[in-house]
């Protein structure tokens, strides 16, 4: 019968500590919910003011809600800020006796260039050589998902989605080769339209055996 009780008031106390937790998590995201509310504020009078000292008249129809519509769709393609690489693979690393290079290629990619706020867009092409270790297919494109939706120079991003797998899966060897197109390029400055840039990083056995860094390169790269 005590134990019965004692059980009675674990259960008691359990279910308070779930409530507290719970109005704790409650009170978490409201204050995020919040706090994004407020910088999504500020994003949108910016770009109205951005507007109005490029001589547009931000009360007409047509304008009116853009400073909100260019605010919400800022923060989508800035959303990488808010995720990491941890969030996606935690449950999605195995466990496998494979050595052979894996490929995933022609991952779409959209990012904003860091010196003209205009985009950049192309393919990645990853590989790694297992170390007993594999990760779902998926999460390479959401790596790449990841860093691109910021703020971005594309050799950084080369060398930031390559730096993320290696840490994730220690392997053999990580490759990543990024072709994209600027439109930093092509709608301003050098107006060049067909121009395209190509950036790799190598590294592990992809950077010490030639052998296996054309095999990446051949498999990929469309000639």
């Amino acid at each position: 019968m005590e134990y019965h009780n004692a059980a009675e008031m674990n259960g008691s106390d359990d279910y308070l500590n779930i409530c507290k937790h719970n109005n704790l998590c409650r009170e978490e995201n409201d204050s995020n919910d919040s706090a994004d509310a407020n910088k999504l504020s500020h994003i949108e009078k910016a770009y109205s003011t951005i507007l109005s000292e490029l001589g547009e008249d931000v009360d007409r129809e047509g304008l009116l809600r853009t400073p909100l519509r260019a605010a919400k769709a800022m923060q989508f393609l800035t959303k990488g800020y808010k995720e990491t690489t941890q969030d996606i693979l935690n449950d999605a690393i195995f466990d496998e006796n494979h050595e052979e290079m894996v490929i995933v290629k022609d991952i779409e990619l959209f990012s904003l260039c860091e010196h003209h706020l205009v985009p950049f867009f192309g393919k990645a092409h990853i590989a790694y050589l297992p170390n007993k270790k594999v990760v779902g297919l998926s999460k390479l494109a959401r790596i790449v998902e990841i860093y691109s939706r910021r703020l971005q120079v594309q050799e950084r991003l080369t060398k930031q989605i390559a730096a993320a797998i290696s840490e994730a899966l220690q392997p053999a060897g990580v490759a990543v080769v990024i072709e994209a197109v600027h439109m930093c390029m092509v709608m301003r400055g050098v107006q060049k339209m067909n121009a395209s840039t190509v950036t790799s990083v190598m590294m592990g056995r992809f950077n010490d055996d030639p052998t296996t860094r054309k095999e990446f390169l051949d498999l990929t790269i469309k000639k």
